[in-house]
């Protein structure tokens, strides 16, 4: 599983393991968690950049309804999975 490292606007550092990503009404989005394995706090970010940028820059969703649609797809692709 990928571990990716995040810079926070405060620059403090946070690393998070990439489960899964997907793109959807031509947004990327991925889905993170702060374990390995096992039951962990799971967060759904939204690559909020642009494609010339070098960097890629996420945000939180927050949008309930986003984010409802975006979970379920996450589920269909991780069996797995359940996003509470």
């Amino acid at each position: 599983m990928e571990k990716i490292k995040f810079t926070l606007d405060t620059k403090e550092n946070v690393e998070f393991y990439v489960l899964e990503q997907t793109k959807l009404g031509g947004n990327q989005y991925i889905l993170v968690t702060d374990v390995p394995e096992g039951d962990g706090e799971a967060l759904v970010l939204k690559e909020v950049a642009g494609p010339e940028s070098k960097e890629s820059v996420y945000e939180i969703v927050e949008d309930d309804t986003e984010l409802s649609a975006v979970a379920a797809v996450f589920e269909s692709l991780l069996e797995d999975v359940e996003l509470t």
